[in-house]
């Protein structure tokens, strides 16, 4: 049996695709995934399961049931339980001198980018913001406000052509740690 972390994105913000978190809990045990968990209101869920499908074949099963039992659609990306340790471990900016951990963030892909698409945006100067592409993961380190930032899922979505969400830096650890229970 497999753990994965699924993010949903856009629910429960600003009172737009509200789903309240025991109804999502529900939605999942529906689609027989065991030992079902969520993760503060934005659509984090860590769940169990034995199918073999890849990330994508579970986010697609997971948006169907979302879009059968709600009637909207919510991009879902899902890591396995190894893939979010990996991603903590491989954080580029944990290895810089004064480093301010609240100022991290991770951006989840669908998938990993073409070569041009992500080619196209690496000398793009956000400064003081940057980031760093790592397969289907982008590591942000945005010293002032996530919310004011360029660069956002939009934009990663615009110009990767890939579905995109945003966690910070504490609740990928805490989803890490969650999903290693």
């Amino acid at each position: 049996m497999q753990t994965f972390i699924s993010l949903l994105r856009g629910i429960n913000v600003s009172g737009q695709k509200k789903i309240l978190m025991m109804d999502l809990k529900a939605l999942y045990e529906n689609l027989k995934f065991t030992d079902v968990t969520t993760f503060i209101q934005s659509g984090n869920v860590i769940f169990k399961n034995n199918e073999k499908l890849s990330d994508i074949e579970f986010a697609k099963k997971i948006e169907e049931a979302i879009y059968k039992h709600f009637d909207f659609q919510v991009p879902v990306i899902v890591r396995s339980k190894d893939e979010m340790k990996e991603i903590i471990s491989a954080n580029p900016f944990l290895k810089e001198e004064n480093i301010d951990e609240k100022k991290l963030h991770v951006t989840f892909l669908s998938e990993i980018p073409s070569e041009e698409n992500a080619m196209s945006i690496q000398s793009m100067d956000f400064s003081p913001d940057r980031f760093i592409i790592r397969n289907k993961d982008i590591y942000l380190s945005i010293p002032a406000s996530y919310g004011e930032t360029k660069i956002s899922n939009a934009f990663f979505e615009k110009k990767l052509k890939v579905k995109a969400t945003t966690r910070n830096w504490n609740t990928v650890k805490k989803l890490s740690a969650m999903a290693s229970q």
